[in-house]
């Protein structure tokens, strides 16, 4: 399977630097702007998608809705697995206040956010159901377009990284991760868009292919 995955548009929330975790919010004045940069780099690549897929959450399914749609579809399949994080209490507060008082956050993979989970449970979820994907669609290309969150947690998962190292590498709205699979097993990577963190930071080096089994 080939998996090209895409981050959702930019939010008021994530403009503003709030926790948005399984809630949402409205898009930002300028969300299509991404969106078209990324769909321009797919068309020009000429990558072809048997089917589209996203998270549960509005950002990611409207994000989805807007990639099918640029090529005659009408539908996309959601998955709850692939929803961000659930930062349960916190959805809503500042960015820079959540740090304050929880200094755990995006320090502690292991650590619990009261009424959600922590970003071990969601890496959990995210890459079992995605190896599952892969092992179901052996020869198809499939488009993703799930949360920064997640982003970081299969790249972390897939790779063989550090979780906890790497909670805070950035993942913009123009990163298109480009994953290779043999079954259930992760066996290339790149990145077609903006650079993320783990590249430009020298976390990886890219093309990234998987040591022999």
């Amino acid at each position: 399977m080939r998996l090209i995955l895409v981050r959702h548009f930019r939010t008021q929330s994530n403009e503003a630097r709030r926790i948005m975790g399984w809630g949402d919010a409205p898009p930002a004045s300028d969300w299509e702007t991404d969106l078209l940069d990324v769909d321009h780099c797919l068309m020009a690549r000429k990558l072809v998608f048997d089917a589209i897929h996203s998270s549960d959450l509005g950002r990611a399914r409207n994000t989805a809705l807007y990639y099918a749609r640029s090529r005659g579809r009408d539908a996309v399949e959601s998955h709850v697995a692939f929803n961000e994080i659930n930062y349960g209490d916190l959805f809503g507060l500042d960015k820079d206040e959540v740090t304050q008082a929880y200094p755990r956050y995006k320090q502690d993979p292991d650590y619990v956010f009261p009424g959600g989970e922590s970003f071990r449970q969601m890496q959990t979820r995210c890459q079992q159901h995605l190896e599952d994907m892969a092992a179901a669609h052996p020869n198809q290309t499939l488009l993703l377009v799930a949360h920064a969150g997640v982003i970081r947690a299969l790249v972390c998962h897939l790779l063989g990284l550090d979780l906890a190292s790497n909670l805070r590498r950035k993942v913009s709205h123009r990163y298109i991760g480009d994953f290779r699979f043999e079954g259930r097993r992760c066996t290339y990577y790149g990145e077609l868009g903006q650079p993320s963190g783990f590249a430009r930071d020298g976390i990886i080096t890219l093309p990234w292919t998987a040591p022999a089994a």
